[in-house]
């Protein structure tokens, strides 16, 4: 763990009780579990607009999901690499996984990915003033902390990616005594980086680096954490990619099964989409083909019973589901095997679904995702209706956290009402980190202070779920009043 250290003259618990059952590693998975930023994605957008509908997944249920997903393949792989693996991987393995599957998701803003869109816009919208000094002031404080500014401050807004504030969730951000956060293992949290690269070293060449995987801010720790669990270069650690496929399954083909639950489109749609082969392919997938033509079988198995249709439909659908997922998960797990040495030797550099015998299905319920899911009218509806709201609230919010009476001093009161009143509703976790009131066992980052505002603006926008993201922006919106100077004319 990140070792927060043991105060002394703690009183002792009863003697039946020092013992611990748990490894490290399950302790991890129920830190997260129990966590207020985990239980905050039952009321986060997954695709779907939130609902009345308990089958509609949420970024809570997906969590659930791919936690089930990556602790069932863990199983699988301890079993098949049981002569190359410690005795204690069984246990290990799929209690690491089931950790980093309920986590991955849990940097991510409110309004599924339109969320970080959002985010990103909002700063490339504002970079003039954030990023430059104000004209006449380049002797004064504000101007020397900006001109601070590296290429990689700038870009950790600019290319904000939820990846990345996940890793600051679980060890900067929670649980506030300190600033350990949840003080997990080196090896979970590495584990939970799907992405390797800084902001300003993203190779899109490089499945490793093609986006942001840990910010400024905790550049230090990832090194730490990195060098601890053995990872050098562009090597991610081997259950982020397990990890990284199970998150592929759990949208791929729980997405469309939502989709059909909507109404949107049907198992039939669904199972035609899959069997007209790709663009420039004469022949369908093998495995593909096999699937489909398992899930007609089973729809022919169940009209007998005379089921009313929608019925009928809604478990033909969890039929195909079962068997989607069986293949995809077996698929992989035989992946991981085959290309172990490349994978431990940290030269796998690719995906485990795409290289997988099951990658064409897996890309095939993608492309059917995007364009009957992605693109109904409901689904970009919220979309829009998030990123909006989104960028007018972190306007606001920005009043709250940057107009005060002392630049240098980040608690100093505030020099107008509504930029009280704003900062008042900010977390006062979130705010006590930015004040730099929490105790401190990280390496400080010499971070500028510009840097540590927008990055207090970031940390309070994606710990949101939607709707207090909405109720916040209406509550500041009926506040809100611009003071404009009279100009002096006579009526």
């Amino acid at each position: 763990m990140l070792g927060r250290p043991k105060p002394t003259g703690k009183p002792e618990g009863p003697e039946f009780a020092k013992g611990q059952f748990r490894l490290a590693q399950e302790r991890d998975h129920d830190r997260i579990l129990f966590s207020t930023p985990f239980r905050r994605m039952g009321d986060k957008t997954q695709v779907f607009p939130l609902e009345s509908i308990e089958s509609i997944r949420t970024r809570l249920t997906h969590s659930y999901e791919v936690a089930n997903l990556a602790r069932s393949l863990g199983t699988e792989i301890a079993v098949l690499l049981a002569s190359k693996l410690p005795s204690d991987a069984m246990r290990v393995i799929p209690a690491m996984l089931a950790a980093v599957g309920l986590a991955h998701d849990i940097g991510n803003p409110p309004f599924g990915h339109q969320g970080e869109f959002a985010i990103r816009s909002w700063f490339e919208r504002n970079a003039g003033a954030l990023f430059k000094s104000p004209e006449g002031a380049e002797s004064s404080d504000i101007s020397k902390d900006v001109a601070g500014l590296s290429e990689q401050h700038k870009k950790d807004f600019l290319l904000f990616e939820g990846n990345a504030q996940t890793l600051r969730v679980l060890t900067k951000l929670q649980v506030i005594g300190d600033d350990l956060g949840l003080n997990l293992t080196l090896g979970t949290l590495a584990a939970v980086m799907k992405y390797v690269a800084s902001s300003d070293r993203i190779d899109k060449g490089k499945h490793a680096r093609e986006k942001v995987g840990f910010f400024a801010s905790e550049q230090s720790l990832v090194q730490r954490i990195r060098a601890e669990v053995g990872l050098e270069g562009d090597a991610r650690h081997p259950l982020a990619l397990v990890m990284e496929a199970c998150d592929d399954i759990a949208y791929s083909v729980l997405d469309a099964e939502d989709a059909i639950k909507k109404g949107f489109v049907s198992l039939n749609d669904l199972l035609a989409s899959l069997e007209h082969p790709p663009e420039n392919e004469e022949q369908l997938d093998p495995v593909v083909a096999s699937l489909c033509e398992l899930a007609r079988w089973e729809y022919q198995q169940l009209r007998p019973q005379k089921l009313h249709p929608s019925e009928l439909q809604d478990v033909a659908t969890q039929k195909f589901r079962v068997h989607a997922i069986h293949t995809l998960v077996t698929a992989v797990a035989a992946a991981f095997t085959e290309n172990y040495d490349a994978i431990m030797a940290g030269e796998f550099d690719g995906e485990l679904v795409k290289v997988s015998k099951a990658g064409a299905l897996c890309k095939a319920l993608k492309k059917f995702d995007k364009e009957n899911a992605f693109s109904h009218k409901s689904v970009l509806e919220i979309e829009l209706n998030g990123y909006n709201i989104i960028n007018r609230l972190m306007d606001f919010l920005w009043i709250g956290i940057s107009e005060r009476e002392s630049f240098n001093d980040l608690g100093s009161q505030r020099t107008s009402p509504f930029a009280a009143y704003v900062y008042s509703r900010i977390s006062k976790n979130y705010r006590r980190i930015f004040e730099g009131k929490v105790t401190q066992y990280h390496p400080d980052a010499n971070l500028p202070i510009r840097y540590k505002e927008m990055q207090l603006l970031t940390d309070m926008v994606s710990g949101m779920t939607d709707q207090f993201c909405v109720d916040l922006y209406e509550d500041l919106s009926k506040h809100y009043r611009e003071m404009k100077p009279v100009n002096g004319t006579p009526c």
